[in-house]
């Protein structure tokens, strides 16, 4: 349903079709040979999901997948078939509210493996190396700063888990979980995106720190699913606030999480309502990253 703000938080009563699965943010739904798959505009931190939905959020997340999935098409096969809400007909109520926020797509069996690329030593991947001097698994020279550019983009790939967080794993153990072959496929194609989508951003001022990406497989092919260097997936820095030893303020939920770490949540119990100065900035980020990125 639509709330006051005009954001969506559910599609659930709009679309004449079995709900197959939940997200924090994304609802699949079985329309027979194909998915459904509609974006709400629900933000998450924390594994919490937050009150109140970011309105505009879902049509970016949406709309960026849709535009990298139809750069990188030939680079990589992908899970889209359309993202026109009319040819669906009468299966949605309401399809205005929908407008900008489908993705219709081929059924694959998804890969429960994050497929993670880190073109800088930052975020989770700094807190590994200065703990170990490794990320994953992997050594890294000593001395690195916060923010670095490493010399070389790193794989590291993070077991998939529905609830809670993803698990960090080594290749190796990936390896052994999904068959080494295909875990070293699944590395050399990420990596080749990684490098696709770090060109692409940097054309428009914007550098593309990490990203991950999910696959699946339509008999024994791997395709490329879920989304595509969107801010819940990467992230973005704009290039004049880049600097080493400090806290870029990146261009996605931000203001989410600073808000909630400057509160006195615990993490645990409910988490408090977002400010209507949060929802508006994060809002505007996102829509921001969307224009650049797209130049609509």
């Amino acid at each position: 349903m639509a709330t006051q703000t005009g954001a969506l938080s559910t599609a659930e009563g709009m679309v004449r079709a079995p709900l197959l699965h939940k997200g924090k943010v994304r609802e699949l739904y079985d329309l027979g040979e194909h998915l459904l798959i509609v974006v709400t505009d629900r933000i998450s931190a924390f594994d919490h999901v937050l009150d109140p939905p970011v309105p505009d959020k879902g049509r970016v997340l949406n709309g960026l997948s849709a535009f990298w999935f139809q750069h990188s098409a030939e680079l990589q096969p992908n899970h889209v078939v359309h993202t026109d809400v009319n040819r669906l007909g009468d299966l949605v109520k309401e399809p205005e509210k929908l407008t900008g926020r489908i993705m219709v797509t081929r059924k694959a069996k998804r890969i429960d493996i994050e497929c993670v690329v880190r073109g800088y030593i930052t975020g989770g991947g700094w807190r590994q190396y200065r703990a170990t001097g490794t990320v994953n698994g992997i050594s890294l020279p000593s001395g690195l700063r916060k923010n670095e550019q490493l010399a070389q983009p790193i794989f590291t790939p993070a077991g998939k888990n529905d609830v809670g967080h993803d698990e960090d794993i080594p290749f190796e153990e990936m390896a052994r979980r999904i068959g080494p072959g295909l875990a070293e496929e699944l590395r050399e194609r990420s990596l080749r995106l990684y490098e696709f989508g770090r060109r692409s951003c940097a054309e428009k001022g914007i550098i593309l720190a990490d990203c991950k990406f999910e696959f699946g497989l339509i008999g024994e092919n791997i395709i490329l699913i879920d989304e595509l260097f969107t801010p819940d997936s990467s992230r973005f820095w704009a290039e004049e606030k880049y600097g080493l030893d400090m806290e870029i303020d990146s261009m996605d939920k931000e203001p989410v999480r600073r808000f909630l770490a400057e509160s006195d949540w615990d993490q645990n119990s409910p988490p408090p309502r977002l400010p209507d100065s949060v929802v508006a900035d994060t809002s505007s980020r996102y829509r921001e990253i969307y224009r650049l990125l797209t130049e609509k």
